[in-house]
């Protein structure tokens, strides 16, 4: 079983790739993929964050909002969730997601999995 965190960092690293590919794709508005197109888009996602758990934090959570309004509601509403969990705890004085926080976003990674199999 793979510990929230991890999982967190692993759904966080597919949700980059997305960005980069929207970027290079040249969207001109903000136009939403299908629940499909999102999930291949979380699921070749390579974003990882880097430096210390506080800058992590930050990073995750900018990324979540960042990839969120271009995925289908379906799955944007979990990660919209995921990127507020993860403002909180980069605003903390640890800077890292707290056994509670983590524990919530495992009940939003989780329903993204509902959608993404």
């Amino acid at each position: 079983m793979t510990k929230p965190h991890t999982a967190v960092v692993r759904f966080s690293a597919v949700a980059g790739a997305l960005a980069v590919a929207l970027l290079l794709g040249g969207c001109g508005g903000t136009p939403t993929m299908d629940v499909k197109a999102s999930c291949e888009f979380l699921n070749n996602d390579a974003f990882k964050p880097d430096g210390n758990q506080q800058q992590q934090s930050k990073q995750l959570a900018a990324h979540y909002h960042e990839i969120a309004d271009k995925l289908a509601p379906e799955v944007a509403n979990p990660i919209k969730e995921m990127a507020a969990i993860m403002d909180k705890a980069a605003a903390s004085s640890l800077g890292a997601a707290t056994q509670e926080q983590q524990q919530q976003l495992k009940v939003q990674f989780n329903k993204v999995g509902e959608y993404c199999k």
